[in-house]
């Protein structure tokens, strides 16, 4: 769990402030889904006999998640570019975004965790649940600690 986070930490403090194209966003989620998936086949205890539907609704829960995802850092680059000159409608419309991008996901991993506790029982939809609202907050966590509040540079 710690590898992961650690992981996460670096690829989004390097690379969601850079001016990165779609190529480079595909590389960081594709090399934390990666990783991410190994820790969560670790962690959910999922019956022999459920673990197909199991990974293929995590699989499609991880399309939705990366799109997105994409969103979360797209926004996040137009945060940075704009800091120095953000005037109200600018921050207003960003805190919009942002807000939607937070109920957008919170739908999205209550949806899978239904789905999840149909296919595969409620002990595994729970540990995907808990593991996967860990990695939001650390990743949440980790991208506040690296960019200044509004106003705090001038």
């Amino acid at each position: 769990m710690k590898k992961l986070l650690l992981l996460s930490t670096f690829l989004f403090s390097t690379f969601a402030f850079s001016q990165s194209h779609k190529e480079d966003i595909d590389i960081i989620q594709s090399v934390y889904g990666k990783e991410k998936k190994e820790i969560l086949a670790s962690f959910v205890q999922v019956e022999e006999t459920n673990k197909a539907a199991f990974w293929a609704l995590y699989d499609e829960y991880e399309v939705k998640r990366k799109e997105l995802g994409s969103k979360r850092i797209e926004l996040l680059q137009r945060y940075a570019s704009s800091y120095m000159s953000m005037d109200d409608a600018t921050i207003s419309q960003i805190m919009k975004e942002t807000g939607a991008l937070g109920v957008q996901t919170d739908k999205l991993l209550a949806t899978y965790y239904k789905k999840m506790e149909k296919a595969a029982g409620v002990r595994a939809a729970a540990q995907f649940f808990q593991l996967e609202v860990y990695l939001l907050s650390a990743i949440r966590l980790t991208v506040m600690d690296n960019i200044p509040f509004i106003g705090e540079l001038k």
